[in-house]
């Protein structure tokens, strides 16, 4: 664990904008023990840890330390990480994926993740005390407004989420932002296209293995947002998707749309798959932000260094 340590100190000391030596020390240790132990548990780090306490408890309130202290930064900290590897991705488009995830039915995430190799690298998170899966707009909005601001230096960027989240407050949005976007709608939204009376989606689903395109369809009630539509039946899917985007409706626009999956690799990764984030017992809305905050630099650094591994062919 010493020899990771002292890499990924180097990197962010080099890069992250932080308050306090101390603040970097204690968040490279906690990285450093996660990718040794594979656990989001502050129980588990001790023994990855070099330290003179002779109690556990003292190794374990550090950590509680860190995850309870509000003059931590958490966009200083990471964010200058992730922009430093999408530094160079100025001439290729980027693939930004939005959706939630669950905690003990009382905390939701939101995730923002960039996606790049079949994996979906955390761009910005948000914790809210929350029932459900579903959120507002008002709630991401301001996650879409930094993540915009952030890549300003990227001329084609195109977000992609699930049916949750298409609204006329999005599309208004992106819209306004340039951005491109690939979005699932519900099969029970209005339909508005030559003909007079509107049609749900779900009276025009195509058959199985077959996808229809759709130029300038109108969407819900009033039929104000105008986009494209593809409705694809596809085989091994257990319902049919209807994707809408601002792009030429190809069999493109459904590979780009797939794409958004492989944040639910980031999300089994970060629970049950790998890091185990219901374990770590912690209630606590800033706490969690946080705590996945270590599992945001240990997927960014441990993707990098797959990648560099890769192209050299070691």
């Amino acid at each position: 664990s010493t020899a990771i340590y002292s890499q990924l100190f180097s990197f962010l000391r080099q890069y992250s904008r932080y308050r306090d030596l101390r603040h970097l020390v204690a968040l490279t240790w906690m990285v450093s023990a996660l990718i040794c132990s594979g656990q989001l548990s502050l129980s588990a780090w001790e023994s990855y840890v070099p330290s003179r306490a002779k109690k556990a408890q003292s190794v374990e309130r550090r950590w509680q330390r860190f995850i309870s202290n509000k003059r931590i930064d958490i966009n200083k900290l990471y964010v200058p990480l992730v922009l430093l590897a999408l530094k160079n991705w100025q001439s290729h488009r980027l693939y930004l994926a939005m959706d939630t995830t669950f905690l003990w039915n009382e905390y939701c995430m939101i995730h923002v993740s960039v996606v790049c190799c079949g994996r979906a690298v955390p761009l910005l998170w948000k914790v809210l005390e929350h029932k459900s899966a579903a959120v507002a707009f008002e709630e991401y909005q301001p996650l879409l407004r930094q993540a915009r601001w952030l890549l300003r230096q990227h001329p084609d960027v195109m977000l992609l989420a699930d049916r949750g989240f298409a609204n006329h407050q999005l599309l208004s949005w992106l819209q306004q932002s340039r951005w491109h976007y690939c979005l699932r709608i519900p099969c029970d939204v209005l339909l508005h296209g030559p003909r007079r009376c509107p049609r749900e989606v779900r009276r025009l689903w195509p058959a199985k293995g077959e996808a229809v395109l759709y130029c300038n369809v109108g969407l819900w009630d009033d039929g104000i947002y105008r986009c494209n539509l593809v409705l694809a039946n596809i085989r091994g899917v257990k319902e049919p998707w209807a994707v809408i985007t601002d792009e030429s409706p190809t069999l493109q626009t459904l590979w780009q749309y797939a794409l958004r999956f492989q944040v639910e690799e980031l999300f089994l990764d970060s629970k049950s798959g790998v890091f185990e984030l219901e374990e770590s017992k912690i209630r606590c809305a800033d706490a969690l932000e946080r705590l996945y905050l270590v599992a945001a630099v240990a997927l960014l650094y441990s993707t990098t260094q797959g990648m560099a591994v890769h192209i050299k062919g070691l």
